[in-house]
């Protein structure tokens, strides 16, 4: 199922960006990603999230791409915060109940790439 979200931020970006390529060409990269991850995660339903509509709709109205991050987190701000209250209020840390089942032995390299899995016994 699709964001409702996602819907009215799409309906916005049709109107703010309405005549120009950047609403045609989201759409063609839009449909190009979807198919592939349709192909690839078959069984699986994967939608265009917020976020996709979001950069289109701050693009258009003229914010530079290195304010996009600044303004997603700020959009989240609030609820963070509340994280935070509540933890301390119950005089704990919240941590997710969830596992890790990614790859094991992976390093960050110094310019912020990763070297992938390394092999064993390497460091």
């Amino acid at each position: 199922m699709r964001d409702p979200r996602a819907q009215v931020l799409e309906r916005a970006a049709e109107q703010l960006l309405e005549g120009t390529s950047w609403l045609s060409d989201a759409r063609l990269h839009e449909e190009a990603v979807l198919s592939a991850l349709a192909r690839l995660k078959p069984g699986r339903r994967i939608a265009t999230n917020v976020e996709f509509y979001t950069a289109l709709l701050l693009h258009g109205l003229g914010l530079s791409t290195t304010w996009f991050t600044p303004v997603f987190a700020l959009g989240r701000l609030a609820g963070w915060l509340a994280h935070v209250r509540e933890q301390v209020a119950n005089g704990r840390l919240i941590r997710p109940e969830s596992l890790y089942v990614g790859a094991e032995g992976r390093r960050l390299e110094p310019d912020g790439v990763s070297a992938g899995v390394s092999e064993p016994g390497a460091t």
